[in-house]
């Protein structure tokens, strides 16, 4: 439709009372301007149907240009969460203000097709990246969370990193859905994870997939690779002591093959251990200082690995910092491979547990304190997995092989 020749954006899906499923998604145009160039035009749009076909509303586009605040950019006006509550649906939209940075919108509808801008759920001010993109906002464990892709982040110590980011916002919420921020922290520490969305499973779970790519690197995996991206295992959420908590969905477990476990292994030098290997895998590793000794300097999981390739994940006990470097997993030019990211452990106390799925690596620090995602093209024949400590530890090590049948399909 002319609305939405250019391009459909990312959007969200609410069920109606008739039981059908209505979308609500970003239309885009592009118009040549009197110097030539193109500019393009963002719309809110709906389109209604059953999961399989569907039909564009005949009143489309529902929101534009018109129901933005002053200043509002028409170019920068996409990807919108929709939900519905008590008095009707809401729907929260990304936004370039007159600032030049980015802004959440809240629009609200009495019968899902009819929509009045409400106000300002949160207002960036050129403080966390510009431009917001993909929000999602939702109440969990007492609280309100906001979160948003922001394009052109600096970085913020090691809680922010230059590039793509994304940014959680935990706090309460006022009588129009403003939010009064308490915490603010990224989402994920890993170089591959951006435009996380959420859902509501039936037993009340709120469980978040994101893209696990990286606009910056998307375009210097190998000339080989036969995909386009990839998404993260599902994450089931909870909010504790202000943060939010992410761990793999519990259904995760029922694809777990052979177990083997390990427990008190003392480690100094370089170790691998029987039936600890593989790209496919579910691996939970605890570590702690030796007893009666001093506090080790570092300690290192090297996953994925061969005579050439290898992705490491390090904890510095002392500096309070994990750092992952996957220089050498397969990537075709020199870009960004290594984060750091501080983490909140004790007397040199750790839980890192990896989730390998061929090409990608998931960790999850201290029972989803903290997370990071990466995508790895090192060839699925390198699957050694070796242990080393700067000093002297005791570690244990539980690991599940993850099987797919597709007969469970």
């Amino acid at each position: 439709m002319p609305y939405d020749k250019d391009g459909c954006f990312s959007g969200s899906a609410v069920q109606l009372d008739d039981g059908r499923q209505l979308l609500m998604y970003t239309g885009v145009r592009e118009e040549r301007q009197a110097d030539g160039s193109l500019k393009q035009y963002q719309t809110q749009c709906l389109a209604v149907g059953d999961g399989i076909d569907y039909e564009k509303y005949e009143g489309n586009p529902v929101i534009t240009a018109a129901d933005l605040p002053r200043g509002g950019s028409e170019v920068d006006f996409r990807d919108p969460r929709i939900w519905r509550e008590a008095d009707g649906y809401y729907a929260v939209v990304g936004n370039r203000p007159a600032d030049g940075s980015g802004s959440i919108l809240l629009f609200h509808s009495e019968d899902a097709f009819h929509w009045q801008y409400r106000g300002r759920v949160a207002s960036n001010h050129n403080q966390y990246g510009r431009m917001w993109e993909c929000p999602d906002y939702f109440r969990l464990d007492g609280k309100d969370v906001l979160f948003v892709s922001p394009q052109e982040m600096r970085p913020i110590g090691l809680e922010f990193h230059a590039g793509n980011g994304t940014v959680c916002m935990i706090g309460e919420a006022d009588e129009n859905k403003h939010l009064i921020r308490e915490n603010v922290h990224a989402i994920d520490y890993g170089i591959d994870f951006y435009a996380p969305q959420t859902l509501l499973t039936p037993d009340g779970r709120r469980i978040m997939i994101a893209w696990m790519q990286n606009w910056d690197t998307a375009r210097s995996q190998p000339v080989t690779n036969r995909i386009c991206g990839q998404m993260t295992l599902p994450r089931e959420l909870t909010v504790r002591d202000g943060r939010l908590i992410q761990v793999p969905v519990r259904e995760l477990e029922n694809y777990y093959g052979e177990k083997i476990s390990y427990r008190n292994v003392p480690l100094s030098t370089e170790t691998i251990l029987a039936g600890i290997k593989g790209r496919t895998l579910d691996m939970t590793v605890n570590v702690r200082p030796a007893n009666g000794s001093s506090m080790y300097r570092s300690f290192r999981i090297n996953l994925a690995k061969d005579g050439e390739h290898v992705t490491t994940v390090k904890y510095k006990p002392e500096q309070g910092i994990v750092r992952v470097d996957r220089s050498r997993c397969g990537f075709r030019f020199d870009i960004v491979h290594v984060r750091e990211f501080p983490v909140y452990s004790k007397h040199g106390n750790i839980k890192l547990r990896c989730v390998l799925d061929r090409h990608s690596l998931e960790l999850f620090v201290n029972d989803g304190e903290q997370a990071a995602s990466f995508v790895l093209h090192t060839d699925v024949s390198a699957d050694v997995i070796s242990f080393e400590a700067d000093g002297e530890v005791l570690m244990d090590v539980e690991k599940y092989d993850l099987v797919f049948n597709p007969e469970d399909e």
